[in-house]
């Protein structure tokens, strides 16, 4: 039977958000340049918020972008054959800009290759962070996070669970463990 543990509540999912948009002014000198993308779904929310908060600490807006890397899967033959495609977006040319992706969870590092690849349909930025609330570990693909708000250690069976108040009713991580 699964388990469920809570790693983080609302008060520490605002915490780490709060350390994340720090680090990312901090590693790209400001925000001159910066656009904020996030992964649907969940890591669009968690751009928005931190857009939010390097907006109050730095008072200026950060442009904000959303990327839905469906088509760009590997494994889109294993999805189905009318899979759900959302919308992407971005706010202006990428050359030369600084774009920090950002997204909920990071595991195999494919969603992030997926994502890498739609951005290069869309120009040549000068430099791409990554950005994630929560690294769990076991990599598939050398893929690194820059900014990183949680680290859990998991098992290949566990699933992480981001909640977001926009889509989810609260904020708050949870480990689900196979049982």
């Amino acid at each position: 039977m699964p388990t469920l543990s809570r790693i983080a509540d609302e008060r520490a999912v605002a915490r780490a958000l709060a350390r994340m948009a720090s680090e990312v002014v901090e590693r790209c000198q400001g925000v001159e340049g910066l656009i904020l993308v996030g992964i649907q779904r969940r890591g669009v929310e968690l751009a928005e918020r931190l857009a939010v908060l390097i907006e109050k600490s730095e008072g200026r807006q950060v442009p904000l972008g959303k990327l839905d890397i469906t088509l760009y899967r590997d494994d889109l033959q294993s999805v189905g054959h009318r899979p759900i495609i959302g919308e992407t977006s971005l706010p202006r040319t990428l050359d030369g800009q600084t774009v920090v992706i950002v997204d909920d969870v990071l595991y195999s590092g494919r969603t992030i290759r997926a994502a890498l690849d739609e951005l290069a349909d869309f120009g040549r930025p000068s430099r791409i962070l990554l950005c994630v609330l929560v690294d769990r570990g076991g990599r598939e693909l050398p893929i690194q996070a820059d900014v990183i708000g949680l680290r859990v250690a998991t098992d290949r069976d566990d699933r992480v669970d981001v909640r977001v108040v926009e889509r989810d009713g609260e904020d708050a991580v949870d480990v689900v463990r196979r049982g």
